[in-house]
């Protein structure tokens, strides 16, 4: 089993910045890539960032040039650096880990609130 642990959500006016975090921990063998999601009220979840074991990257449009995600192989963690904040980006922001097999994990979410 993986448990993943998010932090660093918050309340931040529009144009400001957040950091959020997720460290996996369990029996990690090896990580295919690691995500972040999120659902904003009366949405569906959506894809917002991911990153390979190679490092490849892919971001939603809404976020380019905004959100940076990275990780931490040796602490299995991943990052969201979110720049410049909007009001629509306020939602729960969650954290997904996918693993070999049928290995797919998600964090128990993290409120992300961007006051206008």
């Amino acid at each position: 089993q993986v448990q993943l642990v998010e932090s660093g959500g918050g309340l931040v006016q529009a144009g400001g910045s957040l950091r959020l975090s997720c460290a996996a921990s369990g029996r990690i063998f090896r990580i295919n890539y690691m995500a972040w999601y999120r659902q904003a009220p009366g949405k569906q979840r959506e894809l917002v960032a991911v990153i390979t074991s190679g490092d490849i990257t892919n971001y939603a449009d809404s976020v380019k040039g905004r959100f940076t995600i990275s990780r931490d192989n040796a602490r299995n963690t991943v990052y969201l650096q979110m720049n410049s904040l909007k009001s629509e980006d306020t939602a729960v922001y969650y954290c997904n880990v996918k693993t070999p097999g049928p290995g797919l994990y998600w964090g128990q979410g993290t409120q992300v609130t961007v006051s206008s």
